[in-house]
């Protein structure tokens, strides 16, 4: 494969293109994780439910501790504030719950936001690139041929460029005639922007 063509016009231009795709997928790529920071600070309130959860919970549970020692009712004071903790943590349960759903649509949203326009320049840059760099390879490898690329050139350039010659170039390339067959090759070669 030839990625690149040898011609400094059409080289420069196919380089441009490479790095507006590498820009764009790193634009993305920021872009994505600047969302998904954003959207993290959506579980603020979550961590506000697992502290405040987690306080109530350590308030009841110390208190019901205390509570047992009370003589006579210590054991019954103790089971209803063992409710207050389970409370806590019933509490601290949908803040971790909330925070869960957060983080997991942070993420999908910046895989999304990623996936989308490199799925996109796949389909559009890379198949382009590909079919260029096997083109000027192929058309590389037949530079000791210039009867099979002034061929090319008779099928492939556009009937105002075959008009440029002097006569008919089709008859000139049957007859043998080396000068036209050399220029239509070297056009050929141009053509993919490979040097003849």
């Amino acid at each position: 494969m030839k990625w690149y063509a040898d011609r400094p016009v059409r080289f420069t231009r196919q380089l441009i293109a490479d790095l507006l795709a590498v820009g764009w997928v790193a634009l993305w790529i920021w872009v994505a994780t600047t969302v998904h920071d954003w959207v993290l600070e959506l579980r603020a309130p979550g961590d506000g439910l697992v502290n405040a959860g987690g306080s109530i919970r350590d308030a009841f549970t110390n208190a019901a501790g205390k509570a047992r020692g009370v003589p006579f009712v210590g054991e019954d004071l103790a089971g209803a504030l063992g409710n207050g903790s389970k409370a806590g943590e019933t509490l601290t349960n949908a803040g971790n719950a909330q925070i869960g759903v957060v983080e997991e649509s942070a993420f999908w949203l910046a895989a999304a936001l990623v996936a989308v326009p490199v799925l996109f320049l796949l389909v559009t840059w890379l198949p382009l690139r590909l079919r260029y760099a096997r083109k000027a390879a192929n058309t590389a490898r037949l530079r000791d041929k210039p009867d099979l690329l002034a061929l090319r050139a008779l099928t492939s350039l556009s009937p105002r460029e075959l008009g440029r010659f002097d006569g008919d170039p089709a008859v000139a390339w049957r007859t043998g005639d080396t000068d036209v067959i050399d220029e239509l090759a070297r056009r050929q070669l141009a053509s993919v922007g490979v040097r003849a």
